[in-house]
């Protein structure tokens, strides 16, 4: 949703900058790994250590430097297929270690199964989510939209053990529950998005 109403107001911000870091030589593959590392070295170090408000705005600034790989594509006139393929596998590693971050803080230092239960149906719904319309588009088909992205899933999840981290009780286990019934409801929307999709292509 995010995609439909922000993404073209954050690219024209970006822009500028994409063009000086290009001339600085930093590319968008450079900028795509420097972003997944970051993100991913800051939710194992401080989630399962219970640093929640640590993990939510290191891991919040890295994933913001995923938007700027775009901007130096942009700078630079085009992409690359390799470039796009980078992209997308290191927005799945992404998430898949702060999910899992953030469930082991649960289960392990918190002691709340529930919360984990929920942070895991949400890691498993999001990858399905991004999979499906991946496999669409290699298939000729589409699976596009739905309620929540992988933008609106960090912004859930991060929100939620950013406000925990602030001494809010309960916050992770409710964005979570929140977010993976959204979640389940985004699937359920881009299955029905394929099926037209098939139907149209193939009727």
């Amino acid at each position: 949703m995010l995609n439909i109403f922000a993404r073209a107001s954050v690219s024209r911000a970006l822009d500028p900058l994409g063009k000086v870091l290009l001339r600085a030589g930093v590319t968008p593959n450079v900028m795509t790994v420097i972003g997944t590392a970051g993100a991913v070295a800051s939710a194992i170090g401080f989630f399962p250590a219970g640093l929640l408000l640590w993990g939510t705005f290191t891991v919040w600034g890295f994933a913001m430097l995923d938007l700027l790989d775009g901007a130096i594509a942009r700078a630079r006139g085009h992409g690359t297929p390799f470039g796009a393929t980078l992209d997308a596998t290191c927005d799945r590693l992404v998430d898949g270690v702060l999910f899992a971050a953030i469930a082991w803080w649960c289960f392990a230092d918190w002691g709340n199964s529930r919360a984990a239960a929920a942070t895991l149906l949400s890691l498993v719904l999001g990858q399905v989510i991004s999979y499906v319309k991946a496999r669409a588009e290699a298939s000729g088909l589409s699976a596009d939209g739905g309620l929540i992205e992988r933008a609106e899933r960090l912004i859930i999840a991060l929100v939620g053990t950013g406000l925990q981290g602030f001494g809010l009780p309960y916050l992770v286990e409710a964005t979570q529950w929140l977010l993976a019934v959204l979640s389940a409801v985004t699937l359920i929307q881009r299955m029905f998005s394929l099926a037209d999709s098939a139907r149209k292509a193939h009727p």
